[in-house]
């Protein structure tokens, strides 16, 4: 059977790597790294920094590597692709056409594994900034760099995410990107977004959670003006940093200033894109879950759970978080079943926020590891491991 990622196949090979070596630098069997080649599964995204340090590449281009075929460059329509050969002819239309395309990433974000989307977005990036260099000067122009910055700052989500939230200089760099570009064209909200991004990395990967309060509050200024959605989403990550840090009353007042910004959005918002109804219960619920304030998190995170149907790794991490209140009140049955449905919606998009909060969640059950149930959910995490 011929390979379906025959990239992946070189480039272990020119790492001077035998499928039986590479498996064995990563704990994994054979037959694993076999499924990789052939495009039968997919490495798990706690593997991915190892394996691009292994392969010699950085993660980005791991996940060209992963791509299937139908993701990469075969999927540009003509319009795009005689924009490619002639960026002087790029017009508006040709930026709607772009913008559908990247919308259509984004939509699919929470609804499958980061790491099948990751080459066309990087694609998407390397194309953007081609077409922005050449294109003709004025709105055409300024609509593709803007475009570019988006781009770069869901690059960087995505690629956090595929790397189970352990790649941060990767996605640092994506977002000062975006930061670069939309200073340059002095659009506050594609900035403010980007710089709460960089916000998630410090609070849920780096665990700085004095470094995510600056950059939570760097980014409500920078959208103030121009977004009460991003202002009203950064002043809650603030209370949560807040949280984090203790802080029960600094949290308190941000969480009342963030739910007046969000109250007053409207479907004229730059960022409105970005709102859900269930975001201040989502954060309001973490919050008071790092307080102690066990009763109130799991108002909001039950309530919260059952509006976020449709979104389903932001739905795991809910589930995450209110297992982890059922635990630390002692309720394991409930915990149990949080934790089971937690781990029911990351078999389909193996979000990297969600595996984090799972496995924290695993590790505090373990002062039940001889009951059978808590044992069965143990298993039913380690088959979400096992599986392609």
């Amino acid at each position: 059977m011929a390979l379906k990622r025959p990239g992946f196949a070189r480039r272990r090979r020119a790492a001077g790597f035998t499928q039986e070596a590479l498996a064995e630098a990563l704990s994994v069997e054979r037959s694993t790294v076999v499924r990789w080649e052939s495009g039968r599964a997919t490495p798990q995204p706690y593997l991915w920094p190892r394996l691009a340090a292994l392969l010699k590449v950085s993660t980005d281009e791991l996940g060209e590597l992963l791509v299937q075929p139908a993701a990469g460059p075969s999927a540009m329509t003509e319009r795009t692709a005689y924009a490619m050969r002639h960026p002087l002819r790029a017009d508006l239309m040709l930026v709607a056409e772009l913008q559908d395309g990247m919308k259509g990433l984004a939509e699919r974000y929470d609804r499958v594994p980061s790491v099948t989307l990751l080459a066309q977005a990087g694609h998407q990036v390397n194309q953007l900034g081609f077409l922005a260099d050449g294109a003709p000067a004025g709105r055409v122009q300024r609509e593709l760099r803007l475009l570019q910055a988006d781009a770069s700052t869901l690059m960087g989500q995505l690629v956090w995410d595929a790397s189970q939230r352990h790649d941060h200089r990767s996605a640092r760099a994506h977002y000062a990107q975006s930061v670069d570009v939309a200073r340059l064209l002095r659009h506050r909200a594609s900035e403010g977004h980007a710089l709460l991004r960089m916000c998630h990395v410090a609070l849920y990967g780096a665990g700085d959670y004095r470094e995510g309060l600056s950059l939570a509050l760097r980014a409500a200024d920078t959208a103030r003006s121009t977004s009460h959605v991003l202002t009203g989403l950064s002043l809650l990550h603030a209370a949560e940093a807040h949280a984090y840090l203790g802080a029960g009353q600094d949290c308190t007042r941000h969480l009342i200033r963030a739910e007046r910004e969000l109250e007053l959005v409207t479907g004229s918002d730059s960022a409105y894109e970005l709102s859900s109804p269930t975001h201040f219960g989502r954060l309001a619920g973490s919050c008071f879950l790092s307080l102690g304030d066990y009763q109130k998190a799991r108002e909001y995170l039950a309530e919260t759970a059952v509006q976020l149907r449709d979104r389903r790794k932001s739905r795991a991490i809910v589930l995450g978080n209110l297992a982890l209140t059922w635990i630390r009140e002692g309720e394991l049955d409930a915990a149990l079943d949080a934790f089971n449905d937690a781990v029911n919606e990351l078999h389909g998009t193996r979000g990297g926020g969600g595996m984090n909060v799972a496995f924290r969640a695993a590790r505090e059950l373990r002062r039940w590891r001889d009951e059978p149930a808590v044992q069965e959910a143990q298993d039913h995490l380690l088959a979400l491991m096992e599986t392609a």
